[in-house]
């Protein structure tokens, strides 16, 4: 029998090789193509590890693909498996190597009358008369049923799949009951026309909602709404729910959901205005799918603002219904669930991630103030106390004026009090791990964190960046290009994960693939900075040197000195031949007294001065993780790295961490 006709049943799943379907418990799971085709080839040999190299090859046979194209399909396996983080019930993934489907599978042919989850069946008890019949009934397809000549055989099952086939029963029975059987293969094909019919979008971008007007009340109940509707459908597992920072950009755009949607590559866009009048807030949503352009579902709400909850819900439902999404109670109980039932503090809180939205230092700013407004006014706002803890993580990430320690001492309490307010918020969890991180040096405990946040929310793509470049510093390079992609499959228009993505190829030596993933970035993002100084970074290494100095001094903050880009633009300078620019850049970074080893020894390697080079080199302090994957990793110190006084400071940072 042709594998392409065979039929594999594993846990609540079968998969049909000839009809080209999944279904669980007897109802179909949307896949994408590509999807069922790395499904079948990993099922179709388990127990086998199936190499990253062959699957390409198969699923994209006249194709050269990238390989974060697979890691995004096994990705979208993993969730329409409902399989959770660390789980490992279907597919492992074997590091450097491949994948493994490690379930019990049972294999069956489409001929087969074998009992399947999405089969009908009729008992039919063989007749007290010896009957000889052959009934042959079109319908899209044909059923045969041959009657044997034997007597009072025991009961037969025939099983009916919901679409069209071709089956052979033997069966001692009547006329009248093989009536019956036509009847309910026509009842059966019915059934399946209609789910086919109800096959609708399982991915969907909720953009900004739109402000009738530019009162603040407005403008910050927008954002916050669309944040609102992200969050409680990502509770539901049968929904991918592109996140809050990917929509962000969306905020000050005029609306055209058929073209987001396919740059969001979604199924489905939710777009909606909202306005706040005195007491009442009226929102007006419609939910459009990308392939047509035309809309699933629309309604306008018009309710007192005291009920923005009960609206959010309503909202939500009605989005998963119109998504064919079968709601059981436990869903409903997702979506409903609350952090807050007072308005104030909600209205706070949303204010609060709106600017911290804006990533500046203005905008931080003030998002700490809402976030302890809102905290104020209800202490067991779990989510405010997370937001807290983000804002200030941030705000010294960004160079925020205020003391880094005292700043991380408040967001490791926030994200604490968060945790023991609701354990099962992943935002918080993530957020105490990249505290234990960057503050702590607890890595063990932050590696507990970073796990437990991607259990909680597969689908939180912050998680899975922190946890990256957690995984980076820990020396596990292969981990830590793994998570990122899987960051980039969840939100691919992130700037942040973006230039994360092409720094972790830049340290592999992908230099080409880093500058083609930073052109994505800056295409989305052409001021994102940070994709600027990578851009550099990677153009540097390809001799490109005049191009690498302009897209370092793009990365540039003209109102404040950022040492290191100063001091890898006089890096650039050096291997230019213009050493009197580079010169003067270290001469500036020496004479600061806070100047950083690692910079200055970056500047002497580009000047070619070895042993200066080697001498600051000695000076760097073991205190973090990051500085010791630049020494391990950047191509920068590849001249001196073999040096046995490299290696000695090498070694002293690698036991550290």
């Amino acid at each position: 029998m042709n594998s392409q006709q065979h039929v594999y049943e594993f846990g609540p799943f079968r998969v049909d090789a000839l009809k080209r379907v999944l279904w669980r418990d007897g109802e179909p799971v949307q896949l994408t193509s590509k999807s069922l085709d790395t499904l079948l080839i990993l099922v179709s040999q388990p127990g086998e590890i199936v190499t990253k190299d062959d699957l390409m090859k198969a699923v994209w046979p006249d194709t050269v693909v990238e390989e974060n194209n697979l890691t995004q399909q096994i990705s979208m396996l993993r969730k329409a498996l409902g399989e959770k983080v660390g789980e490992h019930r279907y597919l492992v993934t074997v590091p450097g190597r491949g994948y493994c489907f490690v379930a019990e599978v049972r294999v069956t042919d489409n001929c087969d009358l074998t009992l399947v989850p999405d089969s009908r069946e009729v008992n039919l008890v063989s007749g007290k008369r010896d009957l000889n019949l052959v009934v042959e009934q079109h319908l899209s397809s044909h059923i045969t049923i041959d009657v044997d000549k034997r007597q009072e055989q025991p009961a037969a099952l025939i099983h009916f799949p919901r679409r069209v086939f071709r089956s052979r029963v033997v069966v001692s029975a009547s006329l009248g009951l093989s009536l019956l059987v036509l009847l309910a293969y026509g009842i059966t094909w019915r059934r399946a026309r209609q789910a086919e019919s109800r096959s609708g979008p399982r991915s969907i971008a909720v953009l900004p909602f739109k402000p009738i007007n530019s009162d603040p009340a407005n403008v910050y109940l927008s954002t916050g709404m669309a944040d609102a509707l992200i969050t409680r459908l990502s509770n539901l597992r049968q929904i991918s729910v592109r996140p809050t920072s990917t929509i962000f950009k969306y905020a000050d755009q005029q609306p055209n959901a058929q073209m987001i949607g396919r740059e969001l590559a979604v199924d489905s866009v939710l777009e909606g205005t909202v306005q706040k009048l005195d007491q009442r807030v009226r929102v007006s949503v419609q939910l459009v799918e990308v392939r047509s352009g035309t809309p699933i579902w629309a309604q306008t709400f018009d309710q007192e603002m005291n009920d923005i909850f009960s609206l959010q819900d309503a909202i939500s439902e009605q989005v998963a219904q119109s998504m064919t999404v079968q709601l059981n109670g436990a869903d409903r109980e997702h979506i409903r669930k609350r952090s807050t039932e007072n308005l104030a503090a909600y209205q706070a809180y949303l204010a609060g991630r709106y600017f911290w939205n804006q990533r500046n230092e203005e905008g931080l700013t003030k998002s700490l103030t809402h976030f302890q407004s809102a905290i104020t006014l209800d202490a067991n706002y779990a989510e405010a106390y997370t937001g807290l803890a983000d804002a200030y993580t941030v705000a010294v990430a960004y160079h925020c004026p205020m003391d880094p320690a005292e700043a991380m001492q408040k967001a490791r309490a926030a994200a604490v009090k968060a945790i023991s307010i609701n354990d099962q918020l992943a935002e918080a969890h993530a957020s105490l791990a990249m505290i234990k991180t960057r503050s702590d040096h607890d890595f063990a405990g932050a590696e507990t964190e970073y796990r437990r946040a991607i259990e909680l929310n597969p689908d939180y793509a912050t998680a899975h960046h922190w946890y990256s470049e957690f995984l980076a510093m820990s020396g596990r390079e292969s981990e830590a290009l793994t998570e990122i992609q899987a960051a980039n499959v969840l939100d691919p228009l992130s700037p942040v994960i973006g230039t994360t993505l092409a720094e972790r190829l830049f340290y592999a030596r992908r230099y080409d693939e880093a500058i083609a993933q930073l052109r994505k970035t800056l295409d989305v993002s052409p001021e994102f900075r940070s994709a600027h100084f990578v851009m550099g970074l990677a153009l540097e290494q390809k001799g490109m040197l005049d191009e690498a100095i302009t897209e370092l001094q793009k990365s540039r903050v003209s109102t404040t000195n950022d040492a290191f880009v100063d001091a890898s633009l006089g890096h650039s300078y050096a291997l230019a031949g213009r050493v009197a620019e580079a010169r003067r850049i270290l001469h500036q970074l020496l004479a600061l007294k806070d100047s950083e080893p690692f910079e200055i020894a970056m500047l002497y390697q580009g000047l070619g001065q070895k042993q200066q080079a080697l001498d600051w080199i000695e000076r760097i302090e073991s205190r973090e993780g990051e500085l010791s994957m630049m020494l391990r990793l950047d191509p920068r110190f590849d001249s001196v790295r073999s040096e046995p006084r490299f290696q000695k400071v090498l070694t002293k940072h690698n036991s550290s961490v």
